[in-house]
């Protein structure tokens, strides 16, 4: 069941969370791969240094942000696509990185992407997971409310645990704030 546009409707902080256990589908030519979301970390906005619209910094590749929740915001770092949950609402330029998935569907054309076999490193990390389930800069500005990339129904996590974002040291205070979520204990969560 693809999750509606209203189950993005809320505040980052606890959108973050509720992501948590839900399922993360993408479909290819090549087929259908999806994953159990394990990790994000979210980004405040304007206020926040880590954040890309920091400062209200709008840009071609921030446009999206400005959007309404539960649009998708992919970009590239380094030589890998990440991807995002545009969250909070328009103009509020908000998003919720997802860093890890558990494998759930798809495992063996993951593993082809991903040329290796080791399924707890498959997926446990922002560039890992976009790799292994084929998503790319192509879907930058979709909905996750419709294929070829969307959020569905998943499980409910046990239990949550929050800490510091992750490769942010450069952004002062902001470095430390507790705005990183994980399933406590799952085993495809980033390292």
């Amino acid at each position: 069941m693809i999750l509606p546009i209203e189950f993005y409707q809320k505040n980052t902080l606890e959108l973050a969370r509720d992501l948590l256990g839900c399922l993360l589908v993408k479909e290819t030519n090549e087929g259908t791969t999806a994953g159990y979301i394990v990790e994000t970390e979210a980004y405040m906005g304007p206020g926040d240094r880590a954040a890309h619209s920091f400062g209200g910094r709008r840009t071609k590749r921030t446009e999206i942000m400005y959007s309404e929740a539960g649009h998708i915001y992919t970009y590239q770092m380094h030589t890998h696509t990440l991807v995002n949950v545009v969250s909070s609402g328009t103009d509020k330029p908000e998003a919720i990185l997802i860093r890890a998935v558990e494998p759930h569907t798809g495992i063996e054309l993951m593993k082809e992407r991903r040329g290796m076999t080791d399924l707890r490193k498959l997926t446990s990390g922002p560039g890992k997971l976009t790799k292994a389930l084929g998503i790319t800069m192509n879907d930058y500005g979709g909905l996750f409310t419709e294929p070829p990339l969307y959020i569905a129904a998943g499980i409910l996590p046990e239990d949550i645990s929050s800490g510091p974002r992750i490769g942010i040291g450069n952004s002062g205070e902001a470095k430390d704030y507790p705005w990183r979520f994980w399933i406590t204990g799952n085993p495809y969560v980033s390292k």
